[in-house]
């Protein structure tokens, strides 16, 4: 039996059930979910800081950017798609007081969530029970605001890093149940359209990962030629109605590019580190393929044969609809996706494949060992991604009845942190080491090292970080009030910038966000020396200098010290101040 099967099956057809049963449906508990969600952020909720923290943002610094009338790629290079941050852009304009990370999180859903209606009112139609099996995962994977990779550090907190490669795989999800279970064609379309849309433009290899997933199923005969005709020509229009209106798409192209020149090389060990650092699923997957090669082979193979001795495009389709050309496919696109990640929620997409194939081997082995071995390497894939998500939320969310919360004057809901108390003790006495041996740290980044290898992920840094951008904008108010001056825009030689935000003031145009000096930040062009020329305010953060702060600082210190004069801001921040705006 071939996957596309499965819709005519009877396993799938569901039974007629009541008109009670049939209210409280999967799409409506998807609707209720969502709509439940603002009124957590109509308040500031304190989370756990967790490792990589400031990852979070960078969105804000995105942000208060497009709120100026900039324009990711057009107007400041950014190292993913401008999707996600008009999407925390709105969400923040409704909700300013909701915690950063919960607003970074869930406001994919207001794309996502759609689209996976779109795909529950078609399964549901067929099978409820199928369509709340495609319903709890997606709801739990995009709540949960976790990664599933493993921990960066001993102790738990939240996941304020990946935010947009864990979007990514949610939509995968949501594009996968689409491949998988959708029957009607033009729903299917839609979907599918919308869908690599929404890849494209977070993040541009979840499109790739998307597109080895299209195939497949287009190879395999569920994405109907018609249908795939109507989702290229939704996918296409838009890219082109966008390119001809701003020229977006040509601008995201070149950051593309540039990113690809940055970080060239590599790629056969990216895609093995990406295989060992998610072992369970893709062993489990590939266990499961074997598995099911040995139990339909010869099926297969037959169906191979007859392509040869009369092709077609519909034996062509029954070599391609095999369960072992699915998982392959499927791990190939999880592969090249994850090959470009720090963290994510990883193979979470394999969820309705899965389901597929156990719905399949269930019609064709029944209640055999055969289907046993089908449903253990199928759990063996999906179950350790769904308990981890919830194991690290558990002990982050437990764990912090134990915290203290951040004290901060100036950084709004950013100061919405809490952490145990000897991490506050611990990043105190850190800062004044900082400060009393800046020339040892300075030593050791010139050297090309950390002070620490997880000094990024030590929640003591996170807060020290925080804690060092509050006192530098009381040192900036007491700058401007000394001088009788006050600075428009400022920038910030660190990885984000929210002092823009926090200060309800201007970015400079631009100059790179999420700016990480070895990964993300192209040499400086024309616009960008003009850009930083022009900047008011450019602060330099030492507490501690670092190897990513001093590649920025020797980037960007060539092109400040001709127009700008340096001053002590605070013990840990130094600021380059505008020539002219100080002669005024």
């Amino acid at each position: 039996m071939a996957l596309h099967d499965i819709a005519r099956h009877p396993r799938f057809q569901g039974r007629k059930e009541s008109r009670k049963a049939g209210f409280f449906s999967p799409l409506l508990l998807l609707v209720l979910a969502i709509a439940a969600l603002p009124l957590l952020l109509l308040h500031t909720i304190t989370l756990p800081i967790g490792a990589m923290f400031f990852d979070t943002y960078v969105y804000i610094d995105a942000a208060n950017r497009i709120s100026d009338g900039q324009i990711p790629s057009l107007d400041f290079f950014a190292p993913v798609g401008a999707l996600g941050y008009y999407l925390f852009r709105i969400v923040l304009s409704a909700f300013p007081n909701g915690h950063p990370l919960l607003i970074a999180s869930w406001s994919v859903l207001l794309v996502s969530a759609p689209l996976m209606g779109l795909v529950l009112f078609d399964v549901q139609k067929r099978s409820r029970s199928v369509a709340w099996a495609l319903l709890v995962p997606f709801l739990l994977f995009s709540l949960l605001p976790f990664n599933t990779g493993g921990d960066f550090f001993p102790y738990p907190g939240s996941d304020g890093f990946g935010i947009y490669n864990r979007q990514i795989c949610q939509l995968m999800y949501v594009l996968a149940a689409a491949l998988c279970f959708m029957r009607g064609p033009r729903r299917l379309a839609a979907a599918v359209g919308l869908t690599m849309l929404a890849l494209l433009f977070v993040k541009v290899t979840g499109a790739v990962a998307g597109t080895v997933m299209c195939l497949a199923a287009f190879l395999a005969g569920r994405l109907p030629l018609r249908a795939a005709l109507i989702a290229g020509l939704l996918f296409f229009g838009v890219i082109a109605a966008l390119e001809l209106s701003l020229g977006l798409v040509s601008a995201y192209a070149a950051d593309i590019l540039s990113l690809v020149e940055i970080n060239e090389g590599g790629l056969v060990q990216r895609l093995l580190q990406a295989a060992s650092l998610n072992f369970g699923a893709v062993f489990s997957a590939i266990v499961l393929a074997l598995a099911l090669l040995a139990f339909t082979g010869r099926a297969f193979f037959g169906a191979i044969g007859s392509a040869v001795r009369r092709p077609s495009l519909e034996a062509l389709a029954r070599i391609f609809d095999h369960p072992a050309i699915w998982l392959g496919a499927f791990t190939l696109a999880g592969l090249i996706f994850e090959s470009q990640n720090t963290g994510s929620q990883a193979f979470i997409f394999f969820f309705p494949l899965v389901l597929m194939i156990l719905i399949e081997s269930r019609a064709m082995f029944g209640n055999t060992a055969r289907f046993a071995v089908v449903a253990l390497a199928g759990l063996a894939i999906c179950l350790p991604l769904a308990v981890r998500v919830v194991e690290r939320s558990a002990r982050a969310y437990l764990g912090a009845f134990q915290n203290e919360r951040l004290e901060a004057t100036h950084l709004k809901t950013m100061a919405a942190v809490s952490a145990r108390p000897f991490f506050f003790l611990r990043a105190e006495r850190m800062n004044a080491a900082y400060v009393a041996h800046r020339d040892t740290f300075q030593d050791i980044s010139e050297n090309g090292e950390l002070s620490s290898f997880l000094m990024f992920s030590d929640f003591d840094y996170q807060i020290t970080w925080l804690q060092n951008v509050d006192r530098a904008i009381s040192g900036v108010e007491a700058f401007e009030a000394q001088h009788g001056i006050r600075f428009k825009t400022i920038m910030n030689i660190d990885f984000t910038n929210p002092f823009p935000y926090l200060m309800d003031r201007s970015a400079p145009h631009a100059i790179a966000i999420g700016a990480d000096p070895f990964r993300a930040v192209p040499p400086p062009n024309d616009r960008v020396k003009a850009a930083v020329a022009d900047v008011d305010l450019a602060l330099y953060p030492t507490c501690p200098v670092g190897i990513t702060r001093l590649a920025l600082f020797k980037l960007y210190q060539p092109l400040l010290d001709a127009t700008h004069e340096r001053v002590q801001i605070t013990p840990c921040f130094e600021g380059f101040v505008r020539k002219a705006l100080m002669a005024r």
